[in-house]
């Protein structure tokens, strides 16, 4: 009888039994993380865990996995070793990344300056530039399709140009937000000038003043009044983005992905409440009467059905399109600046608000989406999300490079836009005739029938 062939990105029932090896070698990969990353990485065929500092991981540091999932034993601790594949936190690549060498084969998380995308002041200003770029090259009509962020200006630096904005449109609504911080931390709103008085004693000062500190980078940005609400509740959508080079500029669109729902109805009449206003899940979570089982997220294969049943499929379909514009000018605002290097590698988590009209604004890029499972649905999304993640970079060479989906990841820009192969089934019926984008944001995904298709092909076009 002859041997089943492998195929990689899956997991038997017993994962000790397929941890034989692809290619000529077993692939030696190093995590810094304990969470859904450690257990595809460790329950991946052919991949062998180099032992070192965390090699060693609590069962309860391990993420919420389902009951049937069968962990592999720990690796006892032990030098480091040589490594094809590292995941590695950004505070190790900017302490290692200019002093080390990287061979051919090895790849790593995170570009140099990754920074320049996710730090919040940094991304718009760099929208900014491009969007200016683009108006005095291409005219206003084009520079318009940059209209996908809040009016914003960096503090202290622009303080005073702030003002003058903020009096033009007194009683409106604004937010304040730290540079650098994530899960909703140093986050307020204000109508008032006087209400960030305490911000500006602490931290605020005029730049000619060298005596004292440099303060707290922040933004403030004019705060989205008018947030779709479902159940009459603010939420936001987590978009997953993998870029695996900048030059020439390639990117992958994952399918799958979340709506972050605000634990309670929203209300312009209290703007310090962040459990009204910001859905954060590390905010959220913190709420009295916060649900752990149900955690505050529709996939967003949920909210397409919804919204199309709701606003009609063309709307619907309009609206991720605009999603598609968001992440592509994204990443072409940085495409000249990011650090290019053939072994580096971004997966990123943008973070999309809707209006009540269907219009999306672009509220943040995360360069380290959480992959700590709040529950099943949540485990099952990150755990086929990163493992597809590995066949896009296919470091077992199995595939043929010229793949326009993996998984659940699709292929929506190389070089310029990918042209879908075919039509889904949440594609408008009137789009059949035209070429549509290979963009298929919560549409539905039976991925390992997918994979299993695209690895048989690709190894009867290597054999032939």
């Amino acid at each position: 009888m002859s041997k089943v062939a492998r195929i990689p990105g899956y997991q038997s029932k017993n994962p000790k039994q397929n941890r034989g090896i692809i290619g000529d070698r077993e692939i030696r990969f190093k995590c810094s993380l304990q969470n859904v990353i450690l257990d595809v990485l460790r329950g991946r065929p052919g991949w062998t865990e180099v032992p070192g500092p965390n090699s060693q991981v609590p069962a309860a540091q391990q993420g919420t996995r389902p009951s049937n999932f069968q962990s592999l034993p720990p690796i006892p601790r032990n030098s480091d070793g040589d490594w094809d594949f590292y995941w590695c936190d950004r505070e190790w690549l900017h302490q290692n990344y200019d002093t080390m060498f990287l061979h051919e084969h090895q790849k790593i998380l995170h570009f140099r300056n990754h920074y320049e995308l996710t730090r919040k002041n940094l991304m718009v200003k760099n929208l900014k530039r491009l969007r200016k770029q683009t108006e005095r090259e291409q005219g206003k009509t084009e520079a318009q399709s940059f209209d996908f962020y809040p009016t914003t200006y960096e503090l202290p630096s622009e303080y005073h140009i702030f003002v003058e904005e903020f009096k033009k449109n007194l009683g409106i609504i604004w937010i304040m937000k730290p540079a650098a911080k994530s899960q909703g931390k140093g986050i307020f709103l204000f109508r008032r000038l006087k209400d960030i008085t305490d911000w500006k004693k602490g931290e605020y000062q005029p730049l000619s003043d060298q005596t004292r500190d440099v303060p707290e980078t922040y933004v403030v940005q004019r705060y989205i009044e008018n947030p779709l609400l479902i159940g009459g509740r603010k939420f936001d959508v987590r978009v997953y983005v993998l870029v695996c080079s900048y030059n020439p500029l390639k990117v992958w669109l994952y399918r799958g992905g979340f709506a972050r729902f605000s634990n309670t109805r929203f209300s312009l009449d209290s703007i310090e409440d962040t459990y009204v206003h910001l859905t954060n899940v590390a905010v959220q979570k913190n709420a009295p009467d916060y649900d752990p089982e149900k955690g505050c997220k529709w996939s967003t294969q949920q909210l397409r059905k919804y919204l199309a049943a709701k606003h009609g499929v063309d709307k619907v379909q309009k609206m991720f399109k605009a999603i598609d514009n968001i992440i592509i000018k994204s990443l072409q605002s940085v495409q000249k600046i990011i650090i290019n290097d053939k072994h580096c590698f971004e997966m990123y988590g943008y973070d999309v608000l809707l209006d009540d009209d269907l219009k999306p604004w672009l509220i943040e890029i995360n360069a380290s989406p959480s992959l700590t499972a709040s529950g099943k649905e949540d485990y099952d999304l990150k755990f086929g999300l990163i493992s597809d993640l590995l066949n896009v970079l296919d470091l077992e060479n199995r595939l043929t490079g010229k793949e326009k989906r993996i998984g659940g990841w699709d292929l929506l820009w190389d070089d310029g836009p990918i042209v879908a192969d075919d039509n889904m089934d949440c594609t408008p019926a009137n789009g059949s005739a035209v070429s549509t984008p290979n963009s298929y944001l919560g549409c539905f995904n039976d991925r390992k029938k997918q994979l299993r298709e695209i690895y048989l092909t690709a190894q009867s076009v290597k054999k032939s």
